[in-house]
């Protein structure tokens, strides 16, 4: 079940709606743990003081800011619930704008959102808003000690908050190599291959391969089986053309 870890408002305008937000994703990659590799037991981690040497607990943590060299201001836990921004309560929309205008790249995370009793209508009124125009709300909001531009779209009867990155957090990628022009019969190819394997996006029919592998490998070894590794594919293509019908064959008959 989703988790709610956050309340506060949605406002824009002079509108304010309670509301609650849970995650939305939830990993199923298996956990490993680090173990002793001599007597494999998990160690304990602890926290060594070389200056007062000894091992301490996180209750004798403080968080440090080094504004100079080896100089910190302090903060102790409860300080984060102070910082002085509107967006620890409040996820405040700055304007509305297409959804296709956000680059992909900015897409960080998803989390649900849902009304608090009190704010049931203005809450429906802002979905219903969105979903007639197709605009996505531009937001701010603050939780796990940072402040989060993000976006807000509706999704049936509740909407989806999606946290984006800030501008000068995403970077430039590096400078492309020199620009093969194909030629028009690949063109063409490509685009009948592309053709032929043009479908329909369900979540259903991807699974995460990765995860299950790693399954499969803890219980060859529990059972003593050797797990073959597969064929890495090839890195070169000695004939475009050949590999192009040859994909559009399989695909015509997928």
């Amino acid at each position: 079940m989703p988790r709610t870890f956050w309340k506060g408002v949605i406002s824009f305008g002079l509108v304010a709606i309670p509301v609650k937000m849970s995650t939305a994703t939830e990993s199923k990659t298996p956990n490993f743990h680090f173990l002793h590799k001599k007597c494999l037991t998990r160690p304990k981690q602890v926290l060594y003081c070389e200056h007062d040497d000894e091992y301490i607990g996180r209750g004798d943590t403080v968080h440090g800011y080094e504004y100079a060299d080896e100089q910190y201001v302090v903060f102790e836990e409860a300080d984060f619930e102070k910082v002085p921004v509107k967006s620890a309560h409040s996820i405040e929309i700055h304007g509305f704008v297409k959804a296709s205008e956000i680059d992909t790249r900015y897409y960080a995370g998803s989390h649900y959102l849902e009304p608090e009793e009190l704010g049931a209508k203005p809450f429906s009124l802002l979905k219903t808003v969105l979903e007639k125009t197709g605009l996505v709300g531009v937001a701010k909001v603050s939780f796990s000690r940072r402040e989060h531009l993000c976006c807000l779209r509706p999704a049936g009867d509740i909407m989806i908050l999606h946290t984006l990155h800030f501008h000068d957090e995403v970077l430039p990628p590096d400078e492309p190599l020199p620009a093969q022009k194909p030629s028009k019969a690949e063109l063409d190819m490509a685009s009948k291959l592309v053709e032929a394997m043009t479908t329909t996006f369900n979540p259903d029919d991807y699974r995460d391969e990765y995860a299950a592998a790693l399954q499969e490998m803890v219980k060859a070894e529990l059972e003593g089986i050797e797990i073959e590794t597969p064929e890495l594919p090839k890195m070169e293509i000695e004939d475009l053309m050949a590999a192009l019908r040859e994909s559009v064959a399989a695909a015509s008959k997928r």
